[in-house]
């Protein structure tokens, strides 16, 4: 037979699934982790248990996220129904696997991570060459393994970013470093010549504050002062040039007065439990302190008093006091706004109104609290003041006289918008009158309780106090 040209047989070799780079799949593990916004509540979770600044930052970042979520997958996401991008076009080494359903536009990753990071960023700035990055690698991932297209991602980030800034308007950012105040001028005293620093015996908070200013300072005199049996004006001598202080806000009042009287520069260095004062001025640690008394680096600063008893940071009356140690107890776990508004909640259970004559105006109110200058944000969780030398006391109290007062105080104190409401009435003013009708009344100045009377008269002294700082 003869023989015919047959075509070898063709072997059909598959094409090789090309292995997914580090970089694939370091951004698939990426964006993976940052579904339902688990990546940034972890980091959140961390600066919470760190405390302080990074606390405020990991709140901040935390709501903003849940913000920017609400608004671009709740909102934005069901007007605009845009479609994914084709998984097609998107190498099999880079994709996720099953496509979100949800509509494309805006990102809702690149929202919540970039909230996440400016609402962190705006409380710690120094944070900022951490998160930053980690939020623009979130929002490109995105594109990367072909979810969005990169519209989406940039929507997105701007949603976050608004929404963020916008958070700023109910949640003001505490300021960095310390208040304004007025110029002034003290001695510069080396190693601590010709200062007197008063410690309270009675304050367990000042344990070892002996020790650790002698080596600071190892030319300073140093006191113990018992405040049940000790006369403080008797233990100073006669020779001081400055005074200093080491205890918490009420032992640094008491000793701010005398040393107001005698005209002498205060340096407070911060042992106590509450140390607002020492923040004010920018003080964080004893030893920057010591620098500043050995510099001589000093400024001027308002000093308030109720019925003659010195304080520096605010006063209270009514059922304030208890409402501020309940939010302070709560305020580091659950966040300022909430905790603010749950104490409000359980003070108003148990406290009565007050009729209290301000200033002449006769009204009826829950709490009144007063401040020596202007704190911020106004409301229920003052935290910090802009100016410590503006001649003012801010007056805030809360009405018990408008329609559903309590339930209205309680809501927008959750929600942060107090400020703006009919339930709070605020004033500024160099001295006011505070006249009870309900009976005497106890009132609080830096954390220490006087006893219950019927007038109150508070103003902030003509003559200022010369700190270091």
């Amino acid at each position: 037979m003869p023989a015919t040209d047959q075509p070898p047989p063709v072997t059909v070799v598959p094409a090789p699934v090309p292995l997914p780079r580090p970089v694939d799949a370091a951004l698939r593990a990426l964006t993976t982790s940052a579904n339902h916004g688990l990546l940034w509540f972890g980091i959140a979770a961390i600066g919470t248990a760190i405390g302080g600044r990074p606390r405020r930052a990991a709140l901040r970042g935390a709501g903003s996220l849940a913000l920017a979520s609400f608004v671009s997958n709740s909102l934005v996401k069901p007007l605009v129904g845009r479609r994914r991008p084709d998984p097609e076009r998107t190498s099999l080494a880079r994709r996720i696997g099953r496509k979100p359903w949800t509509s494309s536009f805006p990102s809702g990753h690149a929202a919540s991570a970039a909230a996440f990071a400016t609402g962190a960023v705006l409380e710690l700035p120094w944070a900022a060459p951490a998160v930053v990055p980690l939020a623009a690698a979130v929002a490109y991932s995105r594109v990367h393994v072909g979810v969005h297209y990169r519209s989406d991602v940039v929507a997105g980030a701007a949603v976050g970013v608004a929404v963020a800034f916008a958070g700023r308007g109910l949640w003001p950012v505490k300021p960095h470093g310390a208040a304004d105040m007025a110029p002034g001028t003290a001695p510069a005293l080396p190693a601590g010549e010709g200062l007197t620093i008063v410690v309270n015996q009675a304050s367990g908070t000042s344990d070892g504050a002996e020790e650790a200013l002698s080596k600071l300072l190892p030319k300073a005199t140093i006191v113990t002062w018992d405040p049940a049996t000790e006369s403080l004006t008797e233990l100073i001598g006669s020779d001081v040039r400055a005074l200093g202080v080491a205890g918490g806000d009420g032992t640094v009042a008491s000793v701010a007065g005398l040393a107001h009287q005698k005209g002498l520069p205060l340096a407070v260095f911060p042992f106590g439990t509450l140390n607002h004062f020492a923040g004010a001025l920018g003080v964080s640690g004893p030893d920057q302190m010591a620098g500043a008394v050995e510099a001589g680096s000093a400024a001027e600063v308002d000093i308030a008093t109720i019925n003659g008893d010195v304080f520096l940071n605010t006063a209270s009356i009514g059922g304030y006091p208890e409402l501020v140690r309940r939010r302070d107890r709560l305020g580091n776990r659950i966040g300022k706004w909430p905790a603010a508004a749950y104490a409000l909640y359980r003070t108003l259970r148990h406290h009565s109104p007050m009729t209290l004559t301000i200033d002449g105006r006769t009204v009826s109110v829950w709490v009144v609290f007063i401040g020596n200058g202007a704190y911020r944000p106004r409301g229920l969780a003052p935290a910090w003041r802009d100016h410590l030398a503006s001649g003012l006391l801010d007056v805030q109290y809360l009405r018990a006289d408008r329609r559903l007062a309590r339930t209205k105080a309680v809501v927008l104190s959750l929600l942060g918008l107090i400020e703006r409401s009919d339930v709070l009435t605020t004033l500024d003013a160099p001295s006011v009158r505070i006249i009870s009708g309900s009976g005497p009344l106890p009132a609080a100045h830096d954390g220490e309780i006087t006893d219950a009377v019927e007038e109150f008269e508070l103003a902030v002294g003509r003559s200022r106090l010369t700190v270091y700082c």
